[in-house]
C-alpha cells in the first residue's frame, strides 16, 4: 500500500536561514523514489518550488495553509477562497481594533499570479517582515485602502497577542462558521500571526483531499509540523511527528516527538531511517 509523507515548510523543514539544506535535499530525494512526498505550507506555489528546488516532488502540493492544492506541474486540484463582501467585512471589523491585514488575492487559476495587498499603514511587525522577506517581491501591492479581491486566499494580521486575541475572538463570534480562524505565536519574531480562510481551507481538509486523489487512506499518511495550522492535520494523520521546537500545543497532538529542531535536519533524519 502507498505511503504518503507530508511536510511542514517553516520551522520543520526549513533551516532556519530558509533554505533546504544539502543532507535534507538529499534524503528527500532518495526516499522519493519510493514513497510519495509533499509540503504543507503557509507559502505560495512559487515561493516553494523556490525553496524546494532541485528536490523531486511527486504528490500535489498544499499551499496557503491549505486553501490550494497544487500539482507539482501547477495543476490545480482544489482551492478555497473567500469572497470580497465577507473579506472587506472582515477588515472593517478589524478596524474596530485600530489593526490592519495583509490580504493575498488569487489571480489566476492557470498561472497562479497571486497579489499581496499591503494596508496603507503597518505596525512594526508588518514593516520588519516585508522589510526582511518581501521587499523585492512582485506580488507586493501597497494600497490606499485595503479590501478583498474576487478571490481571498488568506487575511493575515500580525501584532502583539493582546491586540490580536480579542480579535480573534471577536471574529469568531461574529462570523461562526463561515472562516476558519487561526491564531498562533511566531517566536522567532515575537508576536503573533492571525490567519483568516476559507472555513474549509485548511491542512486537515487538504489533506483529506490529496489522499482521495491519490488513493491512499488517511491511515497510511505521515505528516510532520510545528506550529498551530499544524494542528488539525495532527488529529486526523495515520503518524503525527512534531519536530523539537514545535509549540507544546501541538506536541501533545503529536503520535512522536523527534529530539532534533529544524536546524538539525529533524524531518530527514526520520526520513533517512526509511531506507535502512
Amino acid at each position: 500500500m502507498k505511503q504518503l509523507y507530508i511536510t511542514d515548510l517553516d520551522h520543520t523543514f526549513l533551516h532556519s536561514s530558509q533554505q533546504v539544506t544539502p543532507f535534507s535535499r538529499e534524503i528527500w530525494n532518495q526516499i522519493a523514489q519510493h514513497k510519495l512526498l509533499s509540503v504543507a505550507t503557509a507559502r505560495s506555489y512559487n515561493k516553494t518550488r523556490e525553496f524546494l528546488q532541485g528536490m523531486h516532488l511527486n504528490a500535489p502540493l498544499i499551499l496557503m495553509d491549505g486553501a490550494m492544492i497544487v500539482t507539482p506541474e501547477k495543476k490545480l486540484i482544489d482551492i478555497k477562497t473567500l469572497d470580497k463582501a465577507i473579506t472587506d467585512e472582515i477588515i472593517a471589523e478589524g478596524k474596530w481594533f485600530d489593526i490592519e491585514p495583509f490580504v493575498i488575492t488569487l489571480d489566476d487559476t492557470i498561472t497562479l499570479s497571486e497579489t499581496f495587498f499591503l494596508p496603507p499603514t503597518m505596525n512594526t511587525f508588518q514593516s520588519f517582515l516585508i522589510n526582511k522577506s518581501y521587499l523585492h517581491d512582485p506580488r507586493i501591492k501597497q494600497t490606499t485602502k485595503i479590501e478583498g479581491g474576487k478571490a481571498t486566499l488568506k487575511i493575515v494580521y500580525m501584532g502583539e497577542e493582546e491586540i490580536l486575541r480579542p480579535l480573534a475572538d471577536h471574529l469568531m463570534k461574529h462570523f461562526e462558521k463561515a472562516i476558519e480562524v487561526k491564531l498562533a505565536p511566531e517566536n522567532y519574531m515575537d508576536c503573533y500571526f492571525l490567519t483568516i480562510l476559507h472555513p474549509l481551507g485548511d491542512k486537515a481538509n487538504a489533506l483529506t483531499k490529496i489522499c482521495d486523489y491519490l488513493n491512499v487512506p488517511l491511515a497510511h499518511t505521515t505528516v510532520f509540523g510545528d506550529g498551530l495550522n499544524d494542528k488539525a492535520m495532527f488529529k486526523i494523520a495515520g503518524t503525527s511527528i512534531a519536530v523539537s521546537n514545535a509549540l507544546d500545543e501541538l506536541k501533545a497532538e503529536a503520535s512522536i516527538i523527534l529530539p532534533y529542531s529544524n536546524d538539525e535536519d529533524a524531518v530527514a533524519k526520520y526520513l533517512s531511517k526509511l531506507t535502512q
